[in-house]
């Protein structure tokens, strides 16, 4: 299992229409995306994270790659960000 997070500085102003980008591509991933099996939007003060669950990393490099990624979740978040994401992909380890 791997998980995708990432995390986004957005005004609380802008906060809304990053929920609505994530509400809005959030079924399409998990239905066509490969090794797609989860997505989560946390809110807190300071940011927003989305996390990401897939089968593997690979999955989950493969979807940073893609066009629903790269050009529409991107596209659309771009002009609320306050920064750049901070992108990371997490492997789980099993131990034993």
């Amino acid at each position: 299992m791997a998980y995708l997070e990432i995390t986004l500085r957005v005004a609380p102003d802008n906060r809304a229409a990053a929920a609505g980008v994530y509400e809005k591509y959030k079924q399409l991933f998990l239905d066509t995306v490969p090794g797609a099996t989860s997505k989560e939007l946390l809110v807190r003060d300071e940011d927003v994270q989305v996390l990401h669950a897939f089968r593997n990393a690979a999955d989950a490099k493969a979807y940073l790659a893609g066009d629903l990624f790269t050009r529409d979740v991107v596209g659309e978040l771009a002009p609320l960000l306050e920064a750049n994401p901070d992108v990371r992909v997490y492997e789980t380890v099993r131990a034993g």
